[in-house]
């Protein structure tokens, strides 16, 4: 079982921006010499509760302050943006960092529809045309445009010998149905999602092999919380089911809250039902306990990589709890 990062800068409560990009990179050298296989970073607008709002500024930094690890984006909301500029960029991290970068293409909002307007502002944005998006970048990251293409000969430098490995994410089955089609990696958003495990389950009935991927290549995305004692697991858990509370609810808060903070809050009934719900998606717990509901689905869902989020507010124990997934799995 390969296990991987996904990391979204989260400003915790009482710290700063500062405290938050510094976290990350000891969090992915940390991981690293655990073991774990790639650290992901997100693409968020608009939110003043996440620092990573550029990833690709920030995958250089990682990449310049760890040695084996692959780093790469989850993801680049691609509706945004030129699939050929986005191809510079990950071209040039390639260069940089061979055989380490990848890109994770989303094609989500990532933010508030204020900040997408602003982003998209002069631009004529139809996500109809995100299929086409993602077969253009894969092309100009292989330099493989064939000759009746709209901008036949065009390729995207720097010269490479290598390509970032590309992979589409989603938490719902229309990514899945995309990355099937074209034959690329398909990574399931798993903890962020109300629906079911089907996006997964479809990408690998209807996978049809590509030039560049001959067989099917998928991970989720879990949010695990990992202590000594089931009963600290919990407690740790309560500042993730606040900042989601909130955020499902469109009210973001400011920061990631502390355990302390999340346990006084005044939650309501309909609230504490829906920390229930997502509670049944989450793996909480200690070691033994996580390791055994994680083999469970992975090996229900056919997955070799599991890519772990644990958004705990003290940076400790966040460190620890990734250490105790490590550990319980061998790697």
């Amino acid at each position: 079982m390969k296990l991987s990062v996904l990391d979204h800068s989260h400003v915790n409560e009482g710290r700063t921006v500062r405290d938050a990009l510094n976290e990350t990179i000891v969090l992915a050298q940390e991981t690293e010499r655990m073991g774990y296989h790639r650290f992901w970073v997100s693409e968020h607008h608009g939110s003043q509760a996440l620092a990573s709002s550029s990833p690709e500024v920030l995958i250089a930094h990682i990449a310049a302050h760890t040695e084996s690890i692959r780093v790469g984006s989850g993801g680049i909301m691609l509706p945004h943006y030129s699939s050929y500029k986005v191809a510079e960029n990950f071209k040039l991290l390639e260069a940089l960092h061979p055989g380490r970068i990848d890109v994770g293409l989303g094609r989500a909002p990532g933010g508030f529809p204020i900040a997408s307007r602003a982003l998209q502002e002069h631009k004529r944005v139809d996500i109809d045309l995100y299929p086409q998006q993602v077969e253009d970048l894969r092309d100009y990251l292989n330099d493989d445009h064939p000759g009746k293409h709209r901008f036949a000969g065009l390729r995207a430098f720097p010269e490479t010998e290598t390509a970032p490995e590309l992979w589409l994410l989603g938490s719902s089955d229309g990514s899945a149905k995309i990355a099937a089609q074209l034959g690329t990696a398909y990574a399931f958003a798993q903890f962020f999602g109300a629906a079911g495990d089907e996006p997964l389950q479809y990408y690998h009935s209807y996978f049809r092999p590509s030039e560049h991927m001959s067989k099917p290549q998928s991970l989720a995305a879990v949010m695990v919380i990992c202590s000594d004692t089931e009963e600290e697991a919990r407690q740790l858990a309560k500042s993730n089911e606040l900042f989601f509370l909130k955020l499902l609810s469109g009210q973001e808060l400011g920061y990631l809250p502390s355990v302390k903070t999340a346990m006084e809050y005044p939650y309501s009934a309909m609230e504490l039902q829906m920390i229930d719900q997502m509670r049944s998606r989450r793996f909480i717990g200690t070691p033994g306990q996580v390791k055994e509901s994680l083999k469970r689905y992975a090996d229900r869902l056919h997955l070799d990589e599991l890519m772990i989020v644990s958004h705990i507010h003290d940076f400790d124990k966040r460190i620890q709890s990734y250490r105790f997934v490590a550990e319980a799995f061998g790697i």
